[in-house]
């Protein structure tokens, strides 16, 4: 069982849009992507909404510092970010590594989550002796830019604009960032203090997604008492990327049915 450390953070490089005074809801990405995956979900949610996104540590305009990463770093910098901008009660929102900073967020500081959506990610992804694997091809051979996997068969045929955008995010990605945050998932196991939390939560995952298959999503989801879970069928790893008008809907609904409007 890995034990998320205190941390007192570093802060985020943010954008914001909506009304200061509005319920905050944050946006946590992927490995080796950028804030700016989510920009076709948030012009799709209501405008009352104060839309907060982050480059986590080592990605896009945020500090990247030496690694090691403890995933407890992770979440300390979301937790310091959230203090700075004097955000309280967030609904927070997270895909793949995002998703495990959600879960680590929730079970250190409720008074800055009030409700979370896991998108893709599961309390453990993979295991160890995997991410070593991943790790050493990463420093033999650099980051791997060949995200096809990431996406549904359909999209890769029918978008390719989508993966190309994909591609860039990870081609610009630090290589000191990209291996911290590999590491970073390397060594966490949520499953006791997932179990353990109690807020309101949204579970979203992809039909074809390779990389945290539905079943792990929904095994998550599992944990948490009450919690919802939702399928975006042919999607893979990048749901919100791929359909961000269902996702952003599913999410508004989530929004509303938790009384976060």
């Amino acid at each position: 069982m890995f034990i998320i450390p205190a941390s007192h953070g570093i802060t985020l490089h943010t954008v914001e849009s909506g009304p200061k005074d509005g319920p905050p809801v944050v946006f946590a990405h992927a490995l080796g992507s950028d804030l700016t995956m989510w920009d076709t979900v948030v012009d799709a949610l209501p405008d009352h909404l104060r839309l907060i996104r982050m480059d986590m540590r080592g990605h896009g305009q945020s500090p990247c510092p030496e690694g090691p990463y403890p995933m407890g770093d992770l979440v300390g910098d979301a937790g310091t970010t959230l203090d700075a901008l004097r955000v309280k009660g967030c609904v927070f929102v997270g895909l793949s590594i995002g998703g495990i900073i959600a879960q680590g967020l929730a079970a250190e500081r409720l008074d800055l989550v009030r409700g979370m959506v896991i998108s893709n990610t599961a309390a453990k992804i993979g295991t160890p002796w995997q991410w070593e694997d991943r790790i050493k091809a990463v420093r033999d051979g650099g980051i791997d830019a060949n995200i096809e996997r990431w996406f549904s068969r359909t999209t890769a045929r029918d978008h390719p604009e989508l993966l190309e955008d994909a591609r860039t995010r990870m081609r610009a990605t630090p290589l000191q960032g990209y291996l911290g945050c590999m590491e970073a998932i390397a060594d966490t196991d949520l499953y006791e203090s997932t179990a353990a939390l109690r807020l309101p939560t949204l579970a979203i995952a992809g039909t074809e997604d390779g990389s945290t298959p539905a079943d792990m999503v929904r095994e998550t989801a599992g944990l948490i008492p009450g919690s919802r879970f939702e399928l975006i069928r042919g999607t893979g790893h990048m749901s919100p990327v791929e359909k961000p008008a269902e996702y952003a809907a599913l999410l508004t609904d989530f929004l509303r049915s938790i009384g976060h409007v």
